[in-house]
């Protein structure tokens, strides 16, 4: 195993201290959003030792690194990336493709399409994190905006109270984005109370037609080890909080509001699910003592928790093979793959490639391990 060297992204949404704090060293002045783990092409580690950028090591050895069945699967490329991700504010609302769709779109050339990948993901929260995740129930939500009194709202309240849910929600958000109105945006907040989700998202981004959007999802705070599934065509927004993200590579991201960035109405209406979430909260599945994970249905990767006692007890193993990325999010820890261990502290991260065996964890601390299945 190697140490990982990886990159922070700053966004103007990040935390000035999480990540910091997670690292145990002094924040900056700056916003630090991300701390990317993995080998995608526009942020990678580096190992530390060598200062090989993670890219350029598997281009150099790609079997080794990913395995002769992981190449098979994903060609010469980590098909995952890892997060910790640190918000202090809104992010945008957005959705990405399904592969067909990734990989049709971009051979046509499509603006939106910056690589033929999916982009499903998951989030898991160190900390309360609030998200918007998935469409509600319309039925309910018409109620809601109908109680508000803004006569503005009646197209989109009768789009919503149409008896299929999926057409329900095609016509309301396809309203709203197609005909973007900045004063409809302020007469909602201002008949909505001043701690509600439109007032909130307002402040950061007043007159966007994003606001009224995301009020058609669900709002969920997860506490820490829960976590949100976000499959291709999920519209969802992340608002606050501190979490460890998984995904397949991909920069695919179809924009919904939300952002000073260009919305593409037409390709999200295109990917979107149109479909109720009932639940949005994934919870952790135990598989031994010290050890979760949180299935999702994806060949892209796999996340494993495990949380180690002292000293002298014994070492929790972390299943799966191939290529794999260990991250310590408390404590220190041993990691063992019965070649060369590593220790890894809280905010590192290390490196397995798919030639090595099992890892055993010790020591005491909390690590995950991406993997893929």
């Amino acid at each position: 195993m190697e140490l990982l060297d990886s990159p922070i992204r700053r966004y103007a949404w990040g935390s000035v201290t999480a990540i910091a704090a997670l690292q145990g060293r002094p924040p900056t002045t700056e916003p630090e959003a991300e701390l990317w783990m993995g080998a995608h092409p526009a942020s990678p580690s580096r190992l530390a030792v060598s200062g090989t950028s993670l890219v350029d090591a598997i281009a150099a050895d790609p079997v080794g690194l990913l395995g002769e069945s992981g190449v098979e699967r994903f060609g010469p490329r980590l098909p995952f990336l890892l997060k910790i991700l640190a918000a202090a504010q809104p992010l945008s609302l957005q959705a990405h493709p399904t592969l067909a769709q990734a990989q049709e779109a971009h051979a046509a050339g499509h603006p939106s399409y910056v690589d033929a990948w999916h982009k499903p993901e998951m989030l898991v929260a160190l900390t309360d994190f609030d998200a918007l995740c998935g469409f509600r129930d319309p039925a309910v939500t018409a109620v809601e905006l109908a109680a508000l009194g803004v006569p503005g709202l009646e197209e989109t309240i009768g789009a919503l109270r149409q008896s299929d849910p999926a057409a329900a929600l095609h016509d309301a958000v396809r309203g709203l984005l197609g005909k973007p109105d900045p004063r409809l945006v302020d007469e909602v907040v201002a008949a909505s109370p001043g701690t509600s989700l439109a007032a909130e998202l307002a402040e950061r981004y007043p007159g966007d037609p994003g606001v009224i959007v995301a009020m058609l999802l669900n709002r969920v705070t997860l506490r820490p080890g829960e976590a949100v599934w976000m499959p291709a065509g999920n519209l969802h927004a992340y608002l606050r909080g501190v979490g460890v993200e998984i995904m397949a590579a991909s920069d695919n991201v179809l924009r919904g509001g939300l952002t000073p960035k260009p919305v593409d109405v037409d390709e999200l209406l295109r990917v979107l699910r149109f479909e109720v979430l009932e639940d949005p909260v994934t919870r952790p599945v135990d598989l031994a003592p010290g050890l979760v994970t949180w299935p999702v249905p994806v060949p892209d990767f796999t996340l494993h928790r495990a949380v180690v006692e002292p000293r002298g007890a014994a070492a929790v193993r972390l299943p799966g093979g191939g290529p794999r990325i260990v991250l310590c999010v408390r404590g220190a820890v041993r990691v063992d793959d019965g070649v060369v261990p590593v220790m890894i502290e809280a905010g590192q991260a290390a490196f397995a490639p798919a030639t090595r065996g099992e890892l055993a964890v010790s020591g005491e601390g909390d690590v995950f391990q991406a993997a893929t299945p």
